[in-house]
């Protein structure tokens, strides 16, 4: 039993300790800056008249494009995979930008949802074409917004209006963002990207409050 023992310390010990600690480092790594400015949500038109701001939020950032009912199924994927599991934290809202004088279509396209999740933390804005392809562009990815101004794709913006996102992905580049045409890309990566983060911001908060007791 003695010798028994000895080799638990020496050996069985160690090694949890080495797992916890990677863990820990992992758990509490932060999502990669890939770029540090991007146009301002604040120029657009906002359906419920309400203001919208990256600033203070983590944004999940979406584009459907002029005709958003042919956006239903990334967006039930969007909805099923990612907005269900994590709408309820406070500092997370969902925006997606659409071309004015699509209103029409963005209302059937929130009935379709509404039906399968509670969109409070779902928004809507409208913007000119230009618009919209300024703010895509200033994203800095390798990605393309469509001739319709849709891409399956969506990002995590950070509460500074600085895009996140993975700076060495499997394929050795930089993942941008996240394809909603893709139920592995959402279940792997960007489900866990987006657990960083939000993991990220609760230390930061309790830092914060750790300070303010001190």
């Amino acid at each position: 039993m003695k010798k028994f023992f000895v080799i638990i310390v020496l050996f069985a010990l160690p090694l949890v300790a080495y797992l916890f600690f990677a863990s820990g480092v992992n758990n509490f790594a932060r999502l990669p800056v890939l770029t540090n400015q991007i146009y301002p949500l604040e120029e657009f038109q906002n359906l419920e008249g309400e203001a919208i701001s990256f600033k203070e939020n983590i944004t999940i950032l979406s584009f459907p494009g002029e005709n958003p009912s042919e956006y239903l199924t990334n967006a039930y994927h969007l909805a099923e995979k990612i907005y269900e599991p994590y709408h309820e934290f406070n500092d997370l809202q969902f925006v997606s930008v659409v071309p004015e004088g699509n209103e029409a279509e963005v209302e059937r396209l929130k009935q379709d949802l509404s039906e399968v999740v509670d969109l409070k933390k779902w928004r809507f804005v409208t913007g000119n074409e230009q618009q919209m392809r300024e703010l895509f562009n200033s994203l800095g990815s390798n990605l393309e917004l469509g001739n319709d101004l849709s891409s399956p794709n969506v990002f995590i913006i950070d509460k500074d209006a600085k895009l996140r996102g993975r700076d060495n992905d499997e394929d050795g580049n930089e993942l941008y963002g996240y394809d909603t045409g893709s139920i592995a890309v959402l279940n792997n990566k960007m489900n866990d990207d987006l657990k960083v983060i939000l993991a990220e911001y609760r230390l930061e908060l309790k830092k914060y409050n750790k300070q303010l007791e001190d």
